[in-house]
């Protein structure tokens, strides 16, 4: 492969830095709130699992002792 020169570089990279689709800001707000409201279901989904497995671990300790 025939490397190109510095300046063929820089133009290959604005070439296809132009063809680069950028969100509107609409979309970038909605999927930002997406993000949190995500995490928060799942953080949310984690505790109450893991709640639930402490739950079953407490009952086994107390059964054997």
């Amino acid at each position: 492969m025939a490397r190109a020169n510095p300046f063929q570089f820089i133009q290959q990279v604005r070439a296809e830095a132009s063809k680069v689709v950028w969100p509107t800001r609409r979309e970038t707000l909605v999927t930002t709130a997406m993000v949190f409201v995500m995490a928060a279901i799942l953080a949310t989904f984690f505790f109450l699992v893991d709640r639930l497995i402490r739950f079953g671990v407490d009952q086994i300790l107390t059964i054997g002792g």
